[in-house]
Parts: structure tokens; sequence; C-alpha cells
């Protein structure tokens, strides 16, 4: 039964978690240090006490990121294989065609980041 003294664990946790939000965000902006001014001193890197050589911001290609998210999208991929792997009899024929119709949907993805250049490094 949805009695309603059902939901009040939830709505006090809710209400906890959004106090500790609140009060943090609060906190925060009422004890942290306020800046100033600001000098280009302070806004130099710090490098241990060692000279700044160059820009430490140097920015990074696109395809390094790309290639980064495409790496978890397919990595991730095979973390859904293993509850099929662990339960093949219990699946049985209807299950190894939603699995290929799985495999098939990523295989799709991968040749089309394929064709579109994504795995080039060279461009």
């Amino acid at each position: 039964m949805n009695l309603p003294e059902n939901y009040i664990p939830i709505i006090l946790q809710i209400a906890v978690g959004a106090g500790f939000v609140l009060l943090s965000i609060l906190g925060t902006h009422f004890l942290g240090p306020r800046q100033k001014s600001t000098s280009t001193k302070k806004n130099e890197s710090f490098e241990c006490g060692v000279e700044v050589e160059g820009n430490a911001r140097t920015p990074f290609s696109v395809k390094y990121f790309l290639t980064a998210v495409l790496f978890v999208l397919f990595d991730i991929e095979i973390v859904f294989f293993y509850p099929y792997a662990v339960n093949i009899r219990e699946f049985g024929v209807e299950g190894f065609f939603a699995v290929l119709t799985f495999i098939s949907v990523f295989f799709i993805a991968f040749v089309y980041v394929w064709k579109r250049g994504a795995l080039d490094w060279d461009k």
C-alpha cells in the first residue's frame, strides 16, 4: 500500500540532502576567502620554485578527447555482455537474437565512426 506515512523516510532523506547542499553553498560563500585584488604574480603558475617555461595550458587535439570518449563508449559495451554470458542458457534463442541486435547496433556505430575518420590520427 502507498500510504503517506510510507513516504516520510524518502521525504526526510531528500530534505537532508537538499539542506546539506544549501548549507555547503552558503557556508563556502560566507566562510571562504575574499580575493580583494588580482596581480600578475598571483595568477602565474607555481612550479615548486622552478621558473616557468612555456604555457601550462597547452591545448590538446580534439582527436585525443574523441578517441577517449569512443574508447569509453565501446569499452562499456563489454560490461553489458557479462549478464548474457552468465545466463546464456536461460535466455535461449530470443536472448541470442537480442544480443545479436545489440552487437549489430554497436558494429554499425563503429563502422560509422571509422568511415567519418574519427580514428585517423593523421588528419
